[in-house]
């Protein structure tokens, strides 16, 4: 499996960013996904999760500014983060899980896309 993350950038705190995440194989609808984040010098962190049939489960600080989405016909996963604040800095990655409930674990990644947030 292999996942291609984009859609981050450089952004003015209070903006918004929209990232994608592309998986490999025909098996994409199967199973859970999920975003993490890594910002400097911390560990990373679980973003939010979905279910293979579109069920959402959030960081508890992460309710309401994120949101998961997928498209099984596309075999994509989305983050929309909105209100951006400069402690959103981080590396984002997508992760492809080992079954379709979204606490499974994850384990496939993808790359990682930077997200820069400026005050």
């Amino acid at each position: 499996v292999q996942l291609q993350a984009s859609g981050g950038g450089s952004v003015q705190a209070g903006g918004s960013l929209r990232l994608s995440c592309e998986a490999s194989g025909s098996t994409f609808s199967r199973f859970a996904m999920s975003w993490y984040r890594q910002a400097p010098g911390k560990q990373r962190e679980m973003v939010a999760r979905i279910s293979n049939r579109g069920s959402t489960n959030y960081a508890d600080s992460k309710v309401g500014r994120f949101t998961i989405s997928r498209d099984n016909a596309k075999n994509m996963v989305y983050l929309q983060i909105d209100s951006l604040k400069p402690e959103d800095t981080a590396v984002y990655y997508c992760s492809q899980h080992a079954a379709g409930w979204w606490y499974s674990h994850p384990i496939y990644w993808g790359q990682g896309t930077q997200v820069t947030v400026s005050s």
